[in-house]
């Protein structure tokens, strides 16, 4: 999959984590992550992958998730959130691509997540990644009590496949 091009695709690191706050508060409003959650996340490496995608040095976009400490153990997509002037050019699906490839890099034989009910773009995303719905969580975002929609994929290497591959840098071969 081809990062868009402008853009660049890269490991989240703690100075990015300021800008990683404001656009969390921007995509999540209340339901945000607390910065001091997306510190933890990182020092629970390697068994956690974040990325960051930046424009002009600006972070646009981020999305990490858990891996398994065992092979054949299921990765988690923990959060992934694009600025409203980013959305819809690909950044969501070169991230996901990148959680996707880490996750079958550790061997993880599936990955689940959970995305609000409401929200068909993140749906049609996560489908065809290879994701598909096994169940629902009542009342899981707060404050707003917001359903989750739990989604599940047993071949995270076949999901990497249907987005078109890891991640790559315009202009670079794959």
């Amino acid at each position: 999959m081809m990062v868009p091009a402008g853009l660049e695709l890269a490991p989240m690191r703690w100075w990015h984590l300021p800008e990683v706050a404001v656009l969390d508060g921007e995509a999540f409003g209340a339901e945000r992550w607390a910065p001091e959650a997306f510190w933890s996340e990182l020092a629970q490496r390697p068994l956690r992958h974040y990325v960051v995608v930046l424009d002009a040095g600006q972070v646009v976009g981020d999305a990490g998730a858990s891996l398994p400490d065992t092979p054949g153990g299921e990765a988690f997509v923990q959060t992934v959130a694009v600025a409203a002037s980013h959305r819809r050019r690909g950044v969501a699906s070169v991230m996901v691509a990148s959680l996707l490839a880490a996750a079958v890099g550790a061997g993880a034989g599936s990955v689940g997540l959970e995305v609000r009910a409401d929200d068909p773009g993140a749906h049609l995303l996560y489908r065809r990644a290879g994701f598909r719905g096994v169940g629902r969580r009542r009342g899981y975002y707060q404050p707003s009590g917001a359903d989750a929609l739990v989604m599940v994929t047993d071949d995270p290497a076949g999901g990497l496949v249907l987005l078109g591959g890891p991640p790559v840098a315009a202009g670079v071969p794959s």
